[in-house]
């Protein structure tokens, strides 16, 4: 039906109309409401009207507006007046792809960027468990601002052909049935879409690749004389080849587009995420001087050809000469790279920076008097203590001024304090900071710090550049903050991973070093230097502000960046990570050793404590092997992850793929496949908790620009809700904090203070009695009975029983913790007759690199 200006859909005004197809009508809107334009799409007659299909289509869409990622367009709505269905997008203004791609072929300077960008708003989607089945470019929209945006995600299910699953063949909008007639859609299907087979996100994969080389090749993959020719065409044959259509398509392009257009989806990507990551570093390598020339060889003569490959030779002789001579350039006093340790000390060192000579290097490190500062020198073996108690080194000025952190730890900010190099008692400045860096001329701070239960990051202090939510666990979601040798840019990490921000507060991510922890600009100030750990191997890497990220050297072992200096030496510290576990488990007559490899970390006993979850951590935590050990047998491997807790049956893990933050996977602990949990567009998952039904959990994640929360979700077919209010999250680091009957949740809030939460609504209650000093005390389970709390501290060794109504308290056990160790986990069944505790250990040492450019 057409609708008038002027009309109304609820609270929205149609303005006038934008377009139609077979997904309906699009009109621009006005909601009423929040006095803003949208984008309204009436659904067609046949589709309002079927009752089981509606349903079908308001459960994507509903799946759709929980998406929330830049390259895919917001869904605010859906909604039915007089019966007209409809709903409510983001009003998107530009062109679509199909009209650029009018003009033919694009120049890769102009695709890569589109077809990153496709791929990325899919990566997110397919993450989130919701695939498009109608990708095509008339659902591309460019903007002006070059932002792509794919339209209509999760929605593309309108025509049902054929019978059986719902998951069958669905012809979507134009399929150009009659003889002669161009084919839209159809020819952007996958083989599986095409035959009827169920679909997944490979099937985007296929549509993509279909886009991608209409784009390289200014031709469609797939193009017959009608739509049934078409469809064999998919099924049956090859597209013709892009080295004959277009010859001077880089091979690394010509080859995801090969594998995205693999006719078995086995043969495609196994993830999305892998397919944008490719198209990314293919982005941030090729020269597209040299890759692309814009020009069909047909125009070429063979002459010509000739000349040019001759000349492409005789550059390619030219430029391996001058890298002969001029790389690598010489290191200060010898012709290669030279490696050499600088501390010898056993010691845990935490940050390390050069002073502005290069040869003079300051430390924070614990020893076995506490945590204090150090100063040594390159060629010198010993270091000596500078008589002042630091958690952290953060930065030397070019005056010789050092800024470091005093008291607080990993699980909370410090104080900010100022003393000279020389000597000199410390000057407070600032409190709750978690990081801070010297401006190039030494005369300003950029400081991360805690403000009203968020994290900002502020240069000068005062001046807030880029603000978010606390994170979900008790770490700063913003830090490592270092400013620019020109002063214009700091680069920091966020969850997900290193970004820059300048002087007006405009973020730009640099994805390439999206596992990188510890990081330091090069010297001019053109590349940021990180570390990337993998396997017991380090590789030392750059990336530009641009993105583009290259390799520095590789190293043997586990290598940290501290600093670099203005000669281009770099500080790095080598570490060793050791935490075994001990403890009784059901029918144990006493405490055992319980640890497999050499990062045992205890997460849960099994309902009668006879099973323990166990992850075994590797190289500084970047990665994790799940295990469940059973009281006399040896471990059984569940799967890669990191645990997060053991189902009341025994029979489900629930795990998310890294240590800091992810979506939900259940694992099976013995027969059954592993699936995934939709998120909701949450974008930060901490600990997890099963309820005592086994059909339902809680965790505490981020939405979007908000704090952290616990949230409830029912395993089967929910999605999550939150029943806390936000800056609320798990206090726990294993065992359960869900009462026995499944009625209360223990959360803790900014303030490090914790209360009962109904987990079905009301008002939450203080849980008395929990002490601050040093480091809070969180409770890490129930008791049996429901009626007190097991509760410890980090790192200290004795747990207490707590009634959290009146704050009485009493003793459970003491550990005794190993000389240079801690205890950094414990585990308690609900009836106190097993437990298993972490004890971990941690060394390192400083090395000195020169000679990498």
């Amino acid at each position: 039906m057409t609708l008038a200006s002027g009309a109304r859909l609820g609270p929205y005004e149609v303005l006038s109309p934008l377009g139609a197809g077979g997904m309906g009508e699009v009109y621009r809107s006005r909601d009423t409401r929040l006095s803003r334009e949208v984008a309204i799409k009436v659904l067609p007659s046949e589709l309002a009207s079927d009752a089981s299909r509606l349903k079908r289509f308001e459960k994507e869409a509903r799946s759709a507006s929980a998406l929330n990622h830049p390259n895919i367009v917001t869904v605010h709505d859906i909604g039915s007046e007089n019966g007209v269905s409809y709903i409510a997008m983001e009003l998107v203004t530009g062109e679509t792809l199909r009209k650029l791609l009018v003009g033919g072929a694009l120049p890769l300077k102009r695709l890569l960027p589109i077809a990153t960008q496709i791929a990325e708003g899919l990566a997110k989607a397919h993450e989130a468990g919701i695939v498009h089945r109608d990708l095509k470019p008339e659902n591309l929209m460019l903007t002006k601002d070059g932002l792509v945006k794919i339209l209509d995600f999760g929605l593309a299910k309108p025509t049902h052909v054929g019978s059986g699953s719902d998951e069958g063949p669905h012809l979507p909008t134009e399929t150009g049935t009659s003889p002669g007639t161009v084919v839209g859609t159809v020819g952007y299907m996958s083989p599986e879409q095409a035959s009827g087979e169920v679909v997944d996100f490979r099937s985007d994969q296929f549509a993509f690749g279909s886009i991608v080389y209409e784009m390289v090749t200014g031709k469609r993959a797939f193009q017959k004389k009608t739509a049934v020719d078409t469809l064999s065409a998919i099924l049956n044959e090859e597209p013709p080849r892009m080295t004959e259509v277009a010859p001077q398509a880089p091979a690394p392009l010509r080859w995801i587009v090969e594998r995205c257009l693999a006719k078995e989806p086995e043969g495609r990507y196994a993830s999305t995420r892998d397919l944008s990551n490719d198209l990314v570093g293919l982005s941030g390598h090729l020269s597209d001087e040299l890759a692309w020339r814009g020009e069909p060889r047909s125009r070429l003569g063979l002459r010509r050809q000739k000349v040019l490959t001759a000349s492409l030779a005789l550059a390619v002789v030219i430029l391996g000469s001058l890298l002969v001579w001029k790389w690598p350039r010489p290191a200060p006093g010898g012709d290669s790279p030279r490696f050499r340790q600088v501390t010898f000390e056993e010691q845990g060192i935490m940050t390390a920076r050069f002073a502005p000579d290069g040869e003079t290097f300051v430390y924070a490190a614990w020893r076995k008097d506490g945590d204090e500062l150090f100063m040594g020198r390159v060629g010198s073996p010993e270091s000596r203590p500078l008589g002042i108690p630091a958690r952290d080194i953060c930065s030397i000025s070019k005056g010789g001024q050092m800024a470091f952190l005093q008291d607080g730890g990993d699980t909370s900010p410090g104080t900010l304090a100022q003393a000279a190099l020389a000597g000199g008692s410390p000057r407070k400045l600032l409190e709750n900071v978690w990081d801070a860096d010297w401006s190039p001329d030494g005369k300003t701070l950029a400081v991360v710090r805690s403000v009203d239960g968020n994290h900002r990051l502020e240069f000068p202090v005062g001046k807030v550049l880029y603000e978010r939510g606390a994170s979900a666990q008790i770490r700063s979601s913003i830090r490592g903050c270092r400013v620019s040798p020109k002063g214009d840019l700091i680069a920091f990490i966020e969850p997900g991973g290193l970004a820059l921000v300048d002087h007006h507060g405009k973020v730009k991510r640099l994805r390439q070093a999206a596992d990188c922890d510890f990081f330091a600009w090069s010297p001019r100030g053109d590349e940021i230097w990180y570390a990337k750990i993998e396997g017991g191997a380090t590789e030392l890497r750059a990336v530009t502000p641009n993105g583009r990220d290259r390799l520095l050297a590789s190293l043997a072992g586990d290598f940290q960046i501290r600093d670099i200096s203005r000669t281009g030496r770099v500080l790095l510290e080598k570490g060793t990570n050791r935490s075994r576990a001990s403890g009784r488990l059901r029918g144990d007559s006493g405490e055992r050793n319980l640890s497999h490899l050499a990062g045992t970390q205890p997460v849960d006993l099994s309902a009668d404590g006879s099973r323990l979850l166990f992850n075994e951590i590797e190289s500084y935590g970047t990665s994790s092997t799940i295990y469940l050990r059973e009281a006399g047998s040896p471990p059984v491997l569940i799967g890669r992850g990191y645990a997060r807790a053991l189902s009341p049956d025994g029979n489900w893990v629930i795990a998310t793929s890294t240590g800091i933050a992810d979506e939900i996977d259940l694992l099976p602990a013995g027969a059954g496949e592993p699936r995934r949990l939709p998120n909701g567009g949450l974008n930060t998952v901490g600990w997890a908790n099963w309820l005592p039904d086994g059909k339902r959990i809680v965790f505490a994640a981020n939405a979007a620009g908000a704090k952290p929360r616990i949230y409830l979700q029912n395993i089967s077919d929910g999605l999550p809700r939150p029943i806390t209010p936000q800056g609320v999250y798990l206090p726990n680091f294993g065992g359960s904090v869900v009462s026995p009957d499944g009625k209360l949740v223990v959360g803790m809030d900014e303030k490090k203070q914790a209360s009962l939460y109904p987990i079905e609504g009301g008002d939450p209650q203080p849980v008395r009695g929990l002490e601050s000093r040093h480091l809070p005390e969180f409770p890490i389970q129930w008791s049996q009975d429901g009626r007190r709390l097991f509760v410890r501290r980090p790192v200290f060794p004795g747990v207490f029983l707590l009634d959290p109504a009146t704050g009485e308290r009493k003793p459970w056990m003491q550990f005794s913790p190993d000389p240079g160790g801690w205890i950094s986990a414990v585990v308690i069944s609900r009836d106190g007759k097993s437990y298993v505790r972490q004890m971990s250990e941690y060394s390192s040492n400083l090395f000195a690199l020169d000679g990498i450019r």
